[in-house]
């Protein structure tokens, strides 16, 4: 009972919500780029939250379903297909066996999650399924590698008596042009009044410098005199800025410690949609407001942790 991966395009990745708990050892969390397509695909099946997943980036990706299932799609605006018949995203499907499912380059967006009734069988390494290809950890293999062709994914045989879709109001819209907002941290009000003023109001674009780990912002330099900093413990979202002054901001597969200066956050709901964010994507960051982001948060965490 596998699906068996036809094409796995550039880069297609087994995930869960990531690998907790030995981030003091030099192993990042990991996980979803977006977590919010990825709590949504699990939902749609009654999945537990953690459950796993395919993160493909960018596509072409194409899969044949060796036993009778019901998958779901979150994510970037793809043409998907099953059996050459169109089917739409953030939505539900039955696979019956020898099902083919395809999926095109994205027309917006960058990440689809393929998630499928009760999960996929993979085993966990440090207690999760998430792969990291830098720390070797994950997916597939165990050892952090990215799924090819041929490779089969076991999945116990699972058919729910419905489908379901995501309801509009929460579907993203993945413009090329979008607002990020900003919390400030503790280093914050080291920047000077220039820099702050720069931050939020100029614009900054995605540039072809993107990763799992990272992404590259160009625009007007922000300035910080002072780059000398004793490395620390990172979160996922921080705005580091580096002597040329081009932002970078840490995504999932960040390292654990770093020296660069930071001048603040990206709120949870955002890092989401900066995950979908193409190379040309332009920035316009804005102040946001710490219990908003928090109470926002904390709504969704309660709706996706409540079955």
């Amino acid at each position: 009972m596998t699906l068996k991966i036809k094409q796995a395009g550039a880069l297609s990745l087994i995930q869960d919500l990531g690998r907790f708990g030995y981030q003091d050892l030099g192993a990042t969390v990991g996980g979803p780029m977006d977590n919010h397509a990825f709590y949504w695909a699990n939902r749609l099946l009654d999945n537990a939250p953690n459950a796993t997943q395919i993160e493909i980036t960018m596509g072409p990706f194409s899969a044949k379903f060796e036993k009778p299932t019901t998958f779901s799609l979150c994510g970037a605006d793809v043409v998907a297909k099953l059996n050459n018949q169109t089917i739409s995203n953030w939505h539900s499907w039955t696979a019956n066996t020898g099902d083919v499912l395809t999926l095109s380059f994205p027309q917006s967006g960058l990440r689809t999650y393929l998630a499928i009734a009760g999960g996929f069988d993979v085993p966990k390494t440090l207690g999760s399924t998430s792969t990291v290809a830098r720390d070797q950890f994950g997916g597939l293999t165990q050892q952090g590698d990215k799924l090819k062709d041929n490779d089969l994914i076991p999945y116990q045989p699972k058919l729910i008596g419905y489908h379901r879709n995501v309801p509009k109001q929460f579907i993203p819209d993945y413009a090329q042009t979008i607002r990020i907002g900003v919390l400030p941290t503790y280093q914050f009000d080291q920047f000077g009044e220039q820099a702050i003023t720069t931050l939020f109001n100029e614009v900054y674009t995605v540039s072809p410098l993107i990763d799992r780990m990272g992404y590259r912002l160009s625009g007007t330099p922000i300035e910080f005199p002072q780059q000398q900093f004793v490395s620390e413990g990172i979160v996922p979202g921080s705005i580091q800025i580096p002597a040329n002054g081009q932002p970078i901001i840490l995504m999932r597969d960040r390292q654990t410690i770093g020296g660069y200066p930071k001048i603040g956050c990206v709120c949870n709901r955002d890092l989401n949609l900066l995950a979908q964010a193409t190379p040309g994507t332009k920035i316009q960051f804005f102040l946001q407001d710490l219990l908003e982001a928090e109470a926002e948060l904390q709504q969704e965490q309660h709706y996706f942790y409540t079955v």
